[in-house]
């Protein structure tokens, strides 16, 4: 198939071959007979370079584990708004390959109308971070499983401004992340149950869009998406319709997730908090467990870089 993409577009463009993608938008790109490697080294020295960080000490973890940031800063002072909405656009662009920071940059993003000297010290950390893990990316080994699974999570009203909850979600395809989000809900949640729910249901969406991708691709996936989820009341409002006079409080656009467990399409399954890769999707992790679900997300140094 891309063999005659390639020769279609040389038809149609003055244009030549020039083999095995290595750089491409800040991306760069390792094939070698292991897998395929994704990172972007080069972006990241050019951010901390762009805002005078790098000779930053490095840390270990992009957020404090128990950080808290409100509009307010706590009474902090105000910064250079436009300064701060460049380093965030920055960071978030670095999280095409890094996943890892998905939740602090989504954090720290909320800020950007009225940024403190509070919220410039959370973004100038998450800058410590990646001058430590420059070298880190996403490997994709050959070998490992071809089936989409699913990790989705949420942590309740962790907004302390409008007590409102983040949604989590991590695909994984063979031994690597390949799509990733944590956003803040769009309404306020009664119960952790409904948290999980509504966040299950954007991770269902997502679900049923990349198997439409994959299967252009020549990748189908024949059976059902498994999500999982390590709230067994969630699960169960997914598959009990008895459930729904007590549920009626949660938006009817997320009841569509009933419809698709019971045609087959995504299947929820618990399992235990421990195990929930998406937890670093929704908040912040005490410096053991994030390492691990970071290694989890199919996360290692760049090959050939000690």
């Amino acid at each position: 198939m891309f063999k005659s993409f390639k020769e279609s577009m040389k038809k149609e463009f003055d244009m030549s071959d020039l083999g095995k993608m290595k750089y491409f938008l800040g991306v760069e790109v390792v094939q070698d007979s292991d897998g395929i490697f994704i990172c972007q080294r080069k972006y990241a020295k050019e951010v901390l370079e762009r805002f005078s960080m790098e000779m930053c000490n490095s840390v270990n973890n992009p957020i404090v584990p128990g950080c808290k940031l409100s509009k307010n800063g706590n009474g902090a002072a105000s910064v250079d708004a436009t300064e701060y909405k460049k380093l965030v656009g920055s960071l978030l662009y670095l999280t095409a390959t890094r996943p890892d920071l998905m939740y602090a940059v989504g954090l720290i993003s909320r800020y950007m109308e009225k940024p403190t000297e509070m919220h410039l010290q959370a973004a100038k950390r998450i800058l410590r971070y990646v001058k430590g893990t420059m070298e880190l990316g996403i490997g994709y080994r050959k070998g490992g499983k071809g089936s989409l699974m699913a990790f989705t999570d949420s942590d309740y009203t962790g907004d302390v401004d409008d007590r409102k909850s983040t949604s989590g979600y991590v695909f994984m395809l063979g031994t690597g992340a390949v799509s990733w989000s944590s956003r803040k809900q769009p309404v306020v949640t009664l119960s952790t149950t409904e948290a999980e729910f509504i966040a299950a249901a954007s991770c269902a969406c997502q679900g049923i869009w990349l198997k439409r991708v994959l299967e252009r691709l020549g990748h189908a996936q024949g059976t059902c998406t498994t999500i999982y989820c390590d709230n067994s009341s969630a699960i169960k409002l997914s598959r009990n319709p008895v459930l729904h006079g007590r549920s009626k409080h949660i938006d009817v656009r997320f009841h569509f997730l009933r419809e698709l467990t019971r045609d087959g399409i995504v299947e929820l399954v618990h399992c235990s908090t421990q195990e929930q890769v998406s937890d670093i999707m929704t908040k912040p992790l005490k410096l053991e467990v994030f390492l691990k679900l970071r290694d989890k997300l199919g996360m290692c140094a760049m090959p050939g870089v000690n």
